[in-house]
C-alpha cells in the first residue's frame, strides 16, 4: 500500500504508532496510591464501592465527570501521515 521510499508496512507502523501513543497518554492518566475518602475538588466523600474499585481515586463522580469533559476537549486528533486531506484544513 505505501509507495516511494517507505518500507511496506510504513502505513501499519503508522498505526500501531498512533495507538501506542494513545494508550500511554491515559494509562499517565490513571490514578494511583491510596483512594481518597473524600474529593480533593469538592469535599465530597467518595462511596467505598468506587474507591475500592478504582485504587487511587481522588476525585467524586461528578467532579471526574467534570475532569474527563475538560480533558477530552484538550485533546486533538493528530495525522502522522499528513495527508492533503488534513494539510487543507
Amino acid at each position: 500500500m505505501a509507495g516511494g521510499w517507505a518500507k511496506d508496512d510504513a502505513v501499519t507502523e503508522q498505526i500501531d504508532s498512533t495507538v501506542e501513543d494513545g494508550l500511554a497518554r491515559v494509562r499517565s492518566r490513571l490514578p494511583q496510591g491510596e483512594s481518597r475518602s473524600h474529593c480533593v475538588e469538592c469535599g465530597e466523600g467518595i462511596p467505598e464501592a468506587r474507591r475500592e474499585a478504582l485504587p487511587g481515586v481522588r476525585l467524586c463522580v461528578a467532579c471526574q465527570e467534570e475532569a474527563d469533559r475538560e480533558a477530552a476537549s484538550d485533546i486533538s486528533g493528530y495525522n502522522r501521515r499528513a495527508s492533503k486531506d488534513s494539510q487543507l484544513r
